[in-house]
């Protein structure tokens, strides 16, 4: 079938807005690549970014280029799309308006996928001093500081301050967290250790901070046993059922613990982007707007919320805020525009399929989560590696991870350790 051509036919077509480029977003974009209708997809940023390798760049593992994807390139050969960077201000469900800039985008149908943010859980003034880590700007930004504080370190003669700079916290202990502090301990233990002379990195302070009873809480209770002892293999201090009271400058706060540290790092938890609030609809303690089984808004089947930005329920259980079911939201969504747009049947109600969960301590550790097939240690680690090349966008993207990868396994070398001004990407 010829894909069609929007330019040629004019304004006749129906009109898909996509907000957001991410999994969600650009799935379903791709899934409507021989659909009759014009696509416009809007994002902040002219590029896809695969979320799931982020804390290698921030911890000095991988660069933004090998993670991140423009999105002009990704979508240059379908014909119906048309790419506009711009930041979203609001949405008016009346007049079928969404507010970009200083300018209106009008649509027929409206797919929302604009992801999530840091969730603070009510303390948002901590921010300024844990960052979290979604996008490039936050990788970057917490690279600079965790180099920043070696330096520091290895130039200072106060020996309070010396501790603090090397003492690292990391709040959260689901995936994110235990990935960040297993990197962090590699960073400090192997890739830094014989690179200054008046401090030994290896002795550097890594803490993870649970609220929980256990590590990535997602996973089986054995492989949260097998990821804690990896982590204290790799010299990480880890505090279970330990709740952050306060963050600020001079470290954190666990009640009546406190812990100096000038690097602290937030990946306790997520909140969505502003998406509900702009579209005035039902939504969930985490912001998140509640869609019902075809992924569209109750009474406004124009409208459809996906990935990080819906709460959707399949099975009757909460579809978990993967990369995954992200983008089987998406290519669930396209199917059902492709079949209004062809006058045919909707698909069935959507449902999510767990394909794996897996999360990666440090080298020749992780664990890896199929159900009935648990897998731990070096196979998983093997397993982990090999998933996230293949879902890496581009050739280009792929061979040059998995060298990198190769190059730091036979090194222990990380090619990224580069101290960039605040705001510079960094590549």
């Amino acid at each position: 079938m010829k894909e069609p051509n929007p330019v040629a036919e004019g304004n006749a077509l129906p009109h898909v807005v996509i907000l957001g480029a991410g999994f969600a977003g650009l799935t379903a974009a791709q899934g409507l690549a021989r659909a009759r209708c014009r696509i416009t997809l809007i994002d902040r940023r002219n590029y896809h970014l695969f979320q799931p390798l982020l804390y290698q760049v921030a911890t000095a593992a991988l660069s933004p280029a090998e993670i991140a994807v423009p999105i002009r390139s990704i979508l240059r050969k379908q014909k119906n799309v048309s790419v506009l960077m711009g930041r979203v201000q609001g949405i008016d469900r009346t007049r079928r308006l969404v507010m970009v800039d200083q300018s209106e985008v009008s649509y027929d149908q409206l797919i929302v996928a604009t992801g999530a943010r840091h969730g603070y859980f009510g303390h948002d003034d901590w921010e300024a001093v844990a960052p979290g880590l979604k996008k490039i700007d936050d990788a970057t930004q917490i690279r600079r500081q965790l180099l920043l504080a070696f330096e520091q370190a290895e130039s200072t003669s106060d020996q309070e301050l010396r501790k603090a700079l090397l003492t690292f916290v990391v709040i959260g202990g689901g995936p994110t967290g235990v990935e960040l502090a297993g990197a962090i301990a590699e960073l400090a233990r192997q890739a830094l250790v014989e690179d200054f002379r008046e401090i030994d990195p290896s002795q550097a302070r890594i803490v993870l901070v649970e609220a929980g009873s256990r590590l990535l809480a997602a996973f089986p209770e054995s492989l949260s046993r097998a990821a804690f002892a990896a982590l204290t293999e790799l010299g990480v201090e880890v505090l279970l059922g330990q709740a952050v009271t306060n963050c600020s400058s001079e470290g954190v706060c666990l009640g009546s613990l406190e812990i100096p540290s000038r690097s602290v790092i937030w990946a306790a938890g997520v909140a969505a982007s502003p998406a509900a609030r702009w579209l005035g609809c039902e939504r969930d303690r985490a912001g998140r707007a509640i869609v019902g089984a075809d992924l569209s808004l109750p009474n406004s089947p124009e409208i459809f919320v996906i990935g990080d930005t819906a709460s959707v329920m399949s099975d009757g259980r909460p579809v978990p805020g993967l990369a995954p079911a992200a983008k089987q939201m998406g290519a669930y969504v396209a199917k059902v525009l492709l079949a209004r747009v062809n006058g045919k049947e909707p698909p069935p109600a959507f449902r999510y399929k767990h394909l794996g969960s897996l999360a990666t301590i440090g080298r020749q550790k992780a664990v890896a989560d199929f159900g009935r097939l648990q897998l731990r240690g070096r196979l998983a680690w093997f397993l982990w590696g090999i998933v996230h090349v293949i879902f890496l966008i581009g050739v280009r993207s792929r061979v040059q991870v998995a060298l990198q990868w190769l190059w730091a396994y036979a090194t222990y070398e990380r090619g990224a350790r580069l101290i960039t001004s605040p705001g510079s990407s960094g590549d």
